[in-house]
């Protein structure tokens, strides 16, 4: 998959000679929703014999709109997004950098620049999206503008039994702990990748090793609390109980919440590599014991939780 950078007005593709189908949106997540999107622009760009693309936005939009004040944590950071978008069959993925000038660029001037400009033939975008200035341009107009220039497809909403699937209802289900939930509106696991480095041997002393993970700054982590997961490295699997959270039991004040993963049967040096931790069950809240012993008690009795589910 190609990837282009894109900002305005600096650098902006002029007279680019390929030809594509685009899905457009934020996309944080990859959710069924977006998927049912982007998979809609695949198909059209096989019907068209174009390639498939993806636009996207860096940072999200709120954070520019918000005055930097919105600070937003993503389901999906960029790595594992461009993953996933390859395994749907896309081609090329335009990153558009989401700052003030853009913000202010009218719906026409939008589609002239990012859409005309770059050879699309077809755009697929849910039925909520909005561009241009104060996102004034709907898909309806969107498909005005086009003037005989591409096509449009507008999906329409994607629900499971309840409502809606969106990004702001899995951070929410992620944020109460309700990992199974999530995964069956993202269509997979919530996975958070990150690189295993060196802690304070807490997990060691008290009998049970841990890696400890540092995820992307930009990520979301689910509920603080324990959890059984799924670790792969060097391209191997492992099961493992994971603890993410501010360890209260311990003296030491923590102002970020940590990810420290017991694999089961595992025992190598891993410091320094990239690792992807797969939240499957919730087993229960973060909470502060009164002393390491019954805080290793604890930790036994949730191993043995995280076994039993993952069997």
């Amino acid at each position: 998959m190609k990837i282009y950078e894109l900002s305005y007005p600096d650098h902006v593709l002029k007279d680019h000679t390929e030809s594509y189908a685009l899905a457009i949106g934020f996309f944080d997540g990859l959710h069924k929703g977006h998927q049912t999107v982007i998979q809609n622009a695949v198909k059209e760009a096989k019907r068209l014999g174009v390639q498939s693309a993806v636009m996207t936005f860096n940072p999200h939009p709120s954070h520019v709109l918000g005055g930097g004040k919105n600070k937003v944590g993503y389901i999906t950071p960029f790595k594992e997004k461009v993953a996933i978008l390859e395994a749907l069959g896309v081609e090329a993925l335009f990153i558009v950098e989401f700052d003030k000038a853009l913000a202010s660029l009218s719906p026409e001037q939008f589609v002239e620049v990012f859409i005309k400009q770059l050879g699309v033939k077809h755009v697929t975008a849910g039925f909520d999206y909005s561009f241009g200035a104060k996102g004034a341009g709907t898909m309806e107009d969107m498909a005005n503008l086009s003037k005989g220039v591409y096509e449009t497809t507008v999906i329409k909403k994607v629900t499971d039994e309840e409502d809606k699937i969106s990004s702001t209802r899995i951070r929410q289900l992620l944020g109460e702990g309700k990992i199974e939930e999530a995964a069956q509106l993202l269509g997979r696991n919530f996975r958070t990748i990150g690189t295993v480095v060196h802690g304070e041997k807490n997990g060691r002393k008290l009998g049970f090793p841990t890696a400890n993970v540092q995820p992307p700054k930009d990520s979301i982590l689910p509920l603080n609390g324990v959890y059984a997961v799924r670790f792969t490295v060097q391209g191997e699997t492992y099961n493992g109980v994971c603890n993410v959270g501010l360890k209260p039991t311990f003296d030491k004040k923590y102002e970020q919440a940590t990810v420290e993963v017991h694999i089961l049967d595992f025992d190598e040096d891993i410091y320094g590599e990239e690792v992807t931790v797969e939240w499957l069950y919730f087993i229960r809240e973060e909470k502060k014991f009164d002393s390491f012993d019954a805080l290793i008690t604890q930790i036994g009795q949730d191993k043995a939780q995280a076994e039993k589910l993952l069997s």
